[in-house]
C-alpha cells in the first residue's frame, strides 16, 4: 500500500468515528454484531414453589368478584348480578360454582327476593378488603409513579387506555383506577384509530433499579451509556458452555441503555439492542407486585415499548436474569434479583396484602373438607339409625 493511500485511509478512519463527538464509538463497532447462543431451559423448584407467584393468577378473579360485592350498597349482589360475567371476570367454570368453592371470602345466604343465592364478604376477606384499601390511600403517590414509570419506557411516552387497564393487575393499581380523575398525574390523549391513551413528561431523568443499585455500589457514575453488568442467578446445576459464557462475558461489558432513554441509533438484533431489551423488561418486572408476569400478557407492549418480534426468546437466552416457571399451564417470566437479592428491589406496597389473600383462600379448603366429613358423618349416622328401627321392628314382629 502507497504512502498517500495509507494516508488516505486514515483520514477515512478518523472521520467515521470522530466526526461526531456526541456519538460513542462502541456504536460504529458493536452495533452489528450478534452471537446467536442456545440456551437450555433447566426447572427450578424454588421459583416453581413460591405461592405468591404462581396463586397471583387464581387470586385475580377472587378479587375482582369481591370489587364487585363491595361496590354494591349493601355490601352484597345476588348471584345473577355476575353469573353471565364469568368471561369478563376471567372465571373459568360457572361463577356460582366458582363463588362456592372460596367459603373463606365469600360467605352465601337466601337473598330476600325469589330465594336467590345471595353472596356477601366473611369478616375475614372484608378486613382484608380495607386493609387493602389503607394501601390504595397511603401509598398513592409510589403506585402512580410505578404506571409513570411504565408510560415512559413507551417509544413515544404514551399508552393506550386498554393496554393500561390490561397492566393494573401487575402494577397493583385498582381495577376502577382509569375510572376516576387521572388528569392531574396524566393527561388524556388522542392515540389514531378511536384509541383515547395517558401520557406522561419526564421533567427530569429517572433511574432505572440497575442503574440505582450500581450507583449505590459506586460501579456507576450516572453517566449515559456506561457499562453496567446485570445481577446474574445461575439456577442450580445450571451448566454454560465455555462458548455463551464468552459471549456472556462480551455481552456485559455492553453499555447499559436505560429504558427511560431514546436508543434511535442501535441497530435492531444487535447484541446492544438485545442489551437494551433485557434491561428494558428487567425494570418492567421490578415495577409489578410480584416481579413476575405471564409472558403473553407482556406481548401487548411490544409495539408500544418499541420491542422486538420475537422478544419472548430474550427470556429463553438469559436465564441467569429471568425464569420462565410453566406451572399452571401458563408461562410465567420472574425476575430472578427479586428473590435472591431482597435488598436490590424494593417490595410492592400491596405485597404482604396480597399474601394474606391467599393464606385466606387457602382457608376454603379446609373449610370444605370438614363440610364433606360432616355431611358423611351425617349421612352414616341416617342409615345406622334406619338399620336399628328395621331391627326394632321385626324383634316386636316376632
Amino acid at each position: 500500500m502507497s504512502m498517500a493511500s495509507s494516508k488516505n485511509l486514515r483520514k477515512v478512519v478518523t472521520k467515521v468515528l470522530f466526526l461526531n463527538q456526541d456519538t460513542p464509538t462502541w456504536r460504529h463497532i458493536r452495533n452489528h454484531s450478534y452471537t446467536n447462543v442456545y440456551m437450555k431451559w433447566k426447572s427450578d423448584s424454588y421459583f416453581d414453589s413460591i405461592e405468591s407467584i404462581h396463586k397471583s393468577i387464581q387470586l385475580k378473579p377472587i378479587i375482582a368478584l369481591k370489587n364487585r360485592i363491595t361496590a354494591s350498597p349493601d355490601s352484597c349482589i345476588p348471584v345473577s348480578d355476575v353469573s353471565k360475567k364469568g368471561i369478563q371476570l376471567e372465571i373459568p367454570i360457572k361463577v356460582a360454582r366458582f363463588l362456592r368453592l372460596y367459603p373463606s371470602v365469600f360467605e352465601e345466604f337466601t337473598g330476600p327476593k325469589y330465594n336467590l343465592p345471595w353472596f356477601r364478604l366473611t369478616p375475614e376477606a372484608a378486613i382484608l378488603h380495607d386493609e387493602e384499601q389503607a394501601v390504595y390511600r397511603d401509598f398513592e403517590a409510589d403506585l402512580q409513579e410505578r404506571l409513570r414509570k411504565l408510560i415512559l419506557m413507551s417509544v413515544e411516552n404514551k399508552l393506550p387506555l386498554k393496554i393500561i387497564k390490561g397492566m393494573l393487575w401487575y402494577l397493583g393499581l385498582p381495577e376502577d383506577y382509569l375510572d376516576g380523575n387521572v388528569d392531574g398525574c396524566f393527561k388524556v390523549v388522542e392515540m389514531g384509530d378511536e384509541l383515547k391513551g395517558l401520557s406522561a413528561v419526564q421533567t427530569e431523568k429517572t433511574l432505572s433499579v440497575i442503574q440505582k443499585n450500581a450507583l449505590r455500589t459506586g460501579v456507576y457514575n450516572g453517566g449515559q451509556m456506561e457499562s453496567i453488568s446485570f445481577p446474574l442467578f445461575p439456577s442450580k446445576g445450571l451448566r454454560l458452555r465455555s462458548k455463551i459464557l464468552d459471549w456472556l462475558d462480551g455481552f456485559q461489558k455492553l453499555p447499559y441503555i436505560s429504558p427511560y432513554e431514546e436508543c434511535l441509533d442501535v441497530c435492531p438484533g444487535s447484541d446492544l439492542a438485545e442489551k437494551r431489551v433485557v434491561g428494558l423488561l428487567h425494570e418492567l418486572l421490578s415495577l409489578f407486585v410480584e416481579h413476575s408476569a405471564e409472558r403473553k400478557k407482556l406481548l401487548c407492549l411490544r409495539k408500544y415499548l418499541g420491542l422486538p418480534q420475537k422478544v419472548h426468546k430474550v427470556f429463553e437466552r438469559h436465564p441467569c436474569v429471568f425464569y420462565l416457571s410453566l406451572r399452571n399451564n401458563t408461562c410465567t417470566a420472574i425476575l430472578k434479583e427479586a428473590y435472591c437479592d431482597k435488598r436490590a428491589i424494593e417490595a410492592h406496597p400491596l405485597a404482604t396484602v396480597r399474601k394474606k389473600y391467599i393464606d385466606l383462600v387457602k382457608e376454603s379448603k379446609v373449610i370444605l373438607k370438614n363440610r364433606r366429613l360432616q355431611n358423611h358423618s351425617f349421612c352414616s349416622g341416617e342409615g345406622d339409625l334406619k338399620v336399628e328401627d328395621d331391627t326394632h321392628s321385626a324383634s316386636q314382629c316376632l
